[in-house]
């Protein structure tokens, strides 16, 4: 695809890219993205193609070494991505690591095995949540939006998680692993001037994660109500024989201190998950000795004054930001779960049909198994899916980069006028704005009489309201 067949202010945004690629490959790679876009069925590559809506003299197999073969680096991509939303990003930036499942089905994929699906049925055949595919960790940023709202979690770095069943032992990393070199890669391609505030779930708030982090990356997440807590050493305190104290007293644990001393509880009304609720909270600073060594963190302890919830606890290295300030942060984690429902329904994440090998006929039937023998079904893998993320990262940046989402926003009223509530633009409202942009781009790019365009104009109207 020719650059020019593209509008200006995305092709600004692409051009951030051109560097990862060389120029036959970055030509490819504005083919795919354009088809990403307007492909509004399964997104496989040949579909892509089509979608993208310029003929191309290039044979289609070249689509498809453009992730199993081309010389280009995911990482680079990401980084590419990044600098793209940090002229939206605040000076601390909010980051989220999570994992998830994408299904797969056949035999020899790469990478794939049986992992947790949450999203499966509890009443499954095997008599467990568990599902056959890829299992990726990822890590998004929360990018702040003009309009009213928590902000978007858009993903800047993945890797794929293999089961020590499906490697060999010597590559095998276990999640949490994975998660801390995402992180420092990302703080790696930081400018020396922004900070990080990383959310996990229970999975990730452990010594594996947590023990190495740099001091400068803080962390926020949940905490077992029967962990060991500890008095900080006083900054006076000298010791004068024996092995070397690294704490101080033991203190009770967050169990202990909810069911003791009701009436220490601070009712505080809290923003979370689009609702301003009043909860019950104790805090305090100490160690969590067993996660984070002698690095001091801020529990917060938590308890619904209607008897709804269970009591939960939750600690953060910013010990000395209040408790509010730490719920509505982590409220803000489910952020990266919207993420990974829009990257699948909308940008066919989790569709990707490659990454195996086949066998020859002088081989038989290929053997049933979680490995492909050859490279670039691992390569394929491993670009395929995360390139669906990057697309979506891709939109995300044109669109901050627009500002008609007020605009965006009234025209939806106009063709709803059910949904007057509507206050803030959507996914795919991001995606009619950037259809629209390339159409009109493509169709002022020739010469047409007033009439001819004004029907052309009509009809893609009326086209867009249809799909």
């Amino acid at each position: 695809m020719r650059a020019d067949s593209i509008p200006q202010s995305l092709r600004e945004v692409l051009r951030g890219f051109e560097s990862c690629f060389t120029a036959p490959t970055y030509r490819r790679f504005l083919t795919l993205v354009v088809g990403w876009l307007f492909c509004r069925s399964r997104h496989w590559v040949t579909r892509i193609i089509r979608a993208s809506g310029e003929s191309s003299d290039q044979h289609h197999a070249g689509f498809h070494r453009f992730f199993s073969e081309a010389r280009w680096e995911p990482d680079e991509a990401w980084q590419a991505l990044l600098h793209q939303l940090l002229p939206y990003l605040p000076k601390r930036i909010e980051v989220i690591v999570d994992d998830t499942l994408c299904r797969r089905n056949g035999p020899r994929i790469f990478g794939a095995g049986m992992h947790h699906d949450g999203a499966a049925s509890s009443q499954s055949a095997l008599g467990k949540q568990v599902s056959y595919g890829h299992s990726w960790v990822v890590l998004t940023l929360v990018v702040p939006t003009p309009w009213k709202g928590p902000g978007i979690a858009v993903p800047v770095a993945a890797s794929l998680y293999r089961s020590l069943k499906t490697c060999p032992k010597s590559e095998y990393k276990k999640r949490t692993i994975l998660a801390r070199e995402l992180v420092q890669k990302l703080a790696s391609w930081l400018p020396d001037d922004r900070t990080i505030h990383l959310m996990g779930d229970r999975e990730y708030a452990c010594k594996t994660l947590l023990r190495d982090l740099d001091p400068a990356v803080e962390f926020t997440g949940p905490m077992p109500m029967d962990a060991m807590l500890f008095r900080p050493l006083p900054k006076d305190y000298r010791q004068k024989r024996g092995t070397r104290r690294v704490m101080g007293d033991r203190l009770p644990s967050s169990k202990e201190l909810a069911s003791t001393g009701s009436d220490n509880w601070v009712e505080r009304k809290v923003s979370i998950y689009g609702k301003t609720v009043v909860l019950l909270t104790k805090d305090l600073v100490c160690l969590w000795y067993t996660a984070t060594g002698t690095r001091p963190v801020r529990v917060v302890i938590t308890r619904d004054p209607k008897g709804n919830y269970a009591d939960r606890a939750f600690f953060s290295t910013r010990h000395k930001a209040g408790a509010k300030t730490l719920l509505e942060s982590y409220a803000r984690r489910w952020l990266i779960e919207v993420s990974f429902r829009e990257a699948k329904q909308t940008f066919g994440f989790s569709e990707a049909q490659n990454g195996w090998s086949r066998g020859t006929r002088s081989q038989g039937r290929p053997k049933p198994g979680p490995q492909a023998r050859e490279k670039r079904g691992r390569l394929a893998v491993e670009r395929t899916a995360p390139f669906a993320l990057i697309v979506r990262g891709i939109l995300v940046a044109w669109y901050l980069g627009q500002n008609r989402w007020e605009a965006d926003v009234e025209k939806h009223k106009r063709h709803s006028p059910w949904n007057t509530k509507k206050t803030h633009p959507s996914l795919d409202d991001m995606l009619d704005a950037v259809r629209e942009a390339i159409q009109l781009h493509r169709i002022q790019r020739h010469p047409l009489r007033i009439g001819t365009r004004a029907q052309l104009e009509k009809a893609r109207k009326l086209l867009g309201m249809a799909a």
